[in-house]
């Protein structure tokens, strides 16, 4: 045989040796993950979640975010595209990761915001003005300030509630359970204990119609 023909042969046999194994190690992931967020004990809701939609919804969309993550913005506008499609059928829990350096004080300043009733309103002021205060993945906290007033709420106690110690419980449980779930990157989202392994619109929408036509 052609010595050239082998070494195609060969090269090609490794190819598909390699996808083989890619296939199985991420259905591999895929198992795993399910199998943590779907255990009885799973940490992926707390009683203290932020959450939006029918409490008895048989599609639960669960997303683990960053304020200062530029792609948990552009999502926030998909995910609320998809509540809409499917308004009395999926309800969200937001949890939070605040990976990136800073995302912490903003964390904070929501669930302040959220003993005023204005966590909507003060997330969708952050989102909204993210490229101002948090623009090339660097997070400056301090300009978020001249913003919030958008939000209707009370600054100085926003301040003043940023050292409560239960808020700062809150996240910081988030963020064990983001590591126990293995989420790593934000955001990350679960449809029914299912992660989406395969991130995008298309795949989430895809993920998120298949459980609802499933559940109803």
């Amino acid at each position: 045989m052609n010595r050239n023909l082998i070494v195609i042969v060969a090269g090609a046999g490794l190819v598909g040796a390699f996808l083989v194994a890619s296939h199985f190690y991420t259905e591999n992931q895929a198992s795993e993950a399910t199998a943590r967020a779907s255990a009885a004990d799973s940490p992926l809701e707390r009683e203290y979640s932020v959450s939006a939609g029918p409490v008895d919804a048989k599609v639960v969309l669960v997303e683990f975010f960053d304020p200062a993550c530029e792609t948990c913005r552009v999502f926030s506008g998909h995910v609320k595209t998809l509540l809409a499609a499917h308004p009395d059928k999926v309800r969200l829990v937001l949890r939070y990761a605040p990976f990136h350096k800073g995302a912490d004080i903003m964390v904070l300043i929501l669930e302040a915001a959220r003993k005023q009733g204005r966590f909507w309103e003060t997330l969708d002021v952050m989102y909204a003005t993210q490229p101002e205060w948090a623009g090339h993945h660097n997070p400056q906290p301090d300009l978020i300030w001249q913003f919030l007033p958008r939000a209707g709420v009370d600054l100085a106690q926003i301040r003043r509630d940023l050292k409560d110690p239960d808020l700062i419980a809150r996240m910081n449980q988030d963020l064990a359970d983001a590591k126990t779930l293995g989420v790593k990157r934000t955001p990350q989202f679960f449809v029914n204990g299912k992660p989406l392994m395969n991130f995008g619109y298309r795949q989430l929408k895809s993920l998120l119609d298949a459980e609802v036509a499933a559940q109803y």
